[in-house]
């Protein structure tokens, strides 16, 4: 059994838990604190380091990952949404790895997520392009080709009708705008529909939490591609970090 710990940084709460990454089963509880306010680099590392601590000497000496909500380049963070704008450039993963006193795998939230639904959720064992779309605050996109990540898509910022698509299409905007599951629909099947023109996937994965009530609105969607709810929900940022601790594919830098 190979065991890792997955750890995932979001704009309102962290989470870890340790993970048999050979069955994407979780090994533990669930830690979860809440995000630091202003969410700031130093805070969330000591938040993280306040996580492990809590799985004491179970977590020491294992693989580590930890998935953020930014585009992720060699471990620098070049983006932040719903955090600090300090996380901007700066030498995320090298921060963390000093903080903690170990090696690290840091990458985005949405790839993390697409890793584990490829690895143990709605895309194991699907060939050609596996898409994974999650509609919460904004879009979050990842594009795996044959189990190979292709990092940082950031496809929930295509222009669609003047502006980016996460502002129309989002369970956020679903939400300001108090759609109909039914309207709502309408855009994502633009959506899709845009997606499909683009780039010919082999599959979309629908994640983020609404995807619990998918049965509300992907059946509205009229697509030539094969679009299914991800099935690890909260865990997939988890799991999928953990899993690219362990293993970090072809594609990912």
């Amino acid at each position: 059994m190979t065991t890792a710990l997955g750890i995932d940084i979001g704009g309102t709460g962290i989470k870890g838990a340790l993970v048999n990454v050979d069955t994407g089963e979780l090994l533990s509880d669930r830690v979860k604190r809440p995000t630091p306010t202003g969410g700031e680099p130093d805070a969330i590392l000591q938040t993280v380091l306040g996580i492990i601590a809590d799985f004491g000497p179970a977590a020491d000496g294992v693989p580590v990952g930890v998935c953020f909500p930014a585009i992720v380049r060699h471990g620098r963070t070049m983006s932040a949404a719903n955090v600090s704008k300090k996380w901007i450039g700066l030498e995320a993963e090298a921060l963390f790895e000093k903080g903690l006193g170990r090696d690290i795998t840091f990458v985005n939230d949405a790839d993390a997520a697409g890793v584990a639904e490829v690895r143990f959720g709605a895309a194991k064992g699907v060939e050609g392009l596996a898409l994974l779309t999650t509609l919460g605050t904004g879009i979050g996109t990842a594009m795996i080709y044959n189990g190979v990540l292709v990092p940082n898509s950031e496809l929930g910022h295509l222009e669609m009708n003047g502006k980016d698509a996460e502002k129309q299409a989002s369970f956020a905007a679903k939400e300001r705008h108090d759609l109909s599951y039914k309207r709502w629909a309408g855009r994502l099947q633009q959506y899709y529909t845009m997606l499909e023109a683009l780039l010919s996937p082999d599959l979309f994965i629908v994640g983020g939490g609404v995807s619990k009530n998918f049965a509300e609105f992907l059946p509205l969607l009229d697509l030539a591609t094969p679009i299914v709810p991800a099935t690890l929900r909260n865990n997939a940022g988890i799991l999928g970090a953990a899993a690219l601790a362990v293993r970090v594919p072809e594609g990912i830098a």
